[in-house]
């Protein structure tokens, strides 16, 4: 896979890969950016919540009617010295529907260790919490 970004001016840049949708990016004023756009490190958080989303919702497939809502929030760790990478993962996600938790819990590990390209590719700790109807719902690190 082969993504292409071209500089915009100051400390922006645009990024096509292969399917030809623009993701502009900009660093933020402490970096000289604009602040006009996303960080990459924004875009990377936010490239793990949609990537592992997708094989959710993938694996949910026969239960996706039930499902009223799936939000998924990433909180990545950073080292203060540089350069700043993250270090650590925390993924909450919030699902709202009638469908049982271990069916959920099921999909979440499913996508983060077997699927999810973005998570296999990251060198850091990922951690998650579900959080279904409103309430959170334990999950066992080792299989049950």
């Amino acid at each position: 896979m082969e993504v292409k970004a071209i500089w915009q001016g100051g400390r922006a840049f645009e990024a096509k890969g292969a399917s030809g949708y623009p993701m502009v990016m900009d660093a933020t004023a402490n970096y000289g950016g604009e602040g006009k756009a996303p960080t990459p490190t924004e875009m990377l958080l936010s490239s793990l919540a949609g990537c592992i989303g997708i094989d959710v919702t993938m694996i949910l497939k026969p239960h996706l009617e039930k499902i009223e809502s799936i939000e998924i929030t990433v909180d990545g760790a950073r080292r203060e010295e540089l350069p700043t990478a993250f270090t650590a993962y925390a993924l909450l996600f919030e699902v709202k529907g009638d469908i049982d938790a271990k069916k959920v819990i099921r999909a979440i590990k499913l996508g983060e260790e077997k699927y999810c390209a973005v998570s296999a590719s990251l060198k850091a700790e990922v951690t998650y919490r579900l959080i279904l109807n409103g309430e959170e719902v334990e999950i066992q690190t080792t299989e049950e």
